[in-house]
């Protein structure tokens, strides 16, 4: 079969899994088909690439970040509400995984991505801004763990769930601050 046929693209095509951490990564790993090589921040398999947000990539601005004058700010200047909210990696270490993590997003051969954050809502959150940051567009699919045991973690990725029906979590993150493009 020659190399661009839509067969062999199929074959080629890989699933991304973000993890919250490296050792939920590496558990990961030992459930999917492998072998498995190592990257500086990644694991690369047959079918799947397996990278992780480190907790708390990204965040929110401080307030002096949209506004030099809100350094130090006064209870008079409250609520502080920027028109847009900026999402920012604070430091060096998490800079550098920010960028394995954006990269592995941007792959060609990445078809789509999988959320293995920690169930609950400060996964959903460490993965929203993660993949807002990193200008994530490729669909999105939950894997919902609530053991980290193998025959649970096989199970899980046999259920994966369309992102959406996590949008209340969304909604929710948007009372705390408006998505960029938001009218509301």
């Amino acid at each position: 079969m020659p190399p661009h046929h839509p067969l062999t693209l199929t074959r080629c095509r890989r699933r991304l899994v973000i993890a919250e951490k490296p050792s939920v990564g590496q558990d990961l790993a030992r459930v999917l088909k492998g072998p498995f090589q190592k990257g500086e921040g990644w694991l690369e398999g047959p079918e799947h690439v397996i990278t992780w947000a480190v907790g708390h990539l990204v965040q929110l601005a401080e307030p002096d970040e949209y506004d030099p004058k809100l350094k130090r700010w006064r209870m008079d200047d409250l609520p502080i509400v920027p028109e847009h909210f900026k999402l920012v990696v604070r430091d060096e270490a998490r800079r550098k995984q920010m960028s394995v993590v954006t990269k592995q997003i941007g792959r060609d051969d990445v078809a789509d991505v999988v959320n293995a954050c920690d169930a609950g809502r400060e996964g959903e959150l460490i993965f929203a801004y993660l993949y807002e940051k990193a200008k994530g567009k490729k669909p999105v699919r939950r894997l919902w763990l609530n053991s980290m045991t193998s025959a649970a973690m096989k199970e899980a990725f046999t259920a994966l769930r369309p992102a959406e029906e996590f949008a209340r979590w969304s909604r929710r993150r948007g009372r705390v601050r408006r998505p960029t493009g938001s009218s509301a």
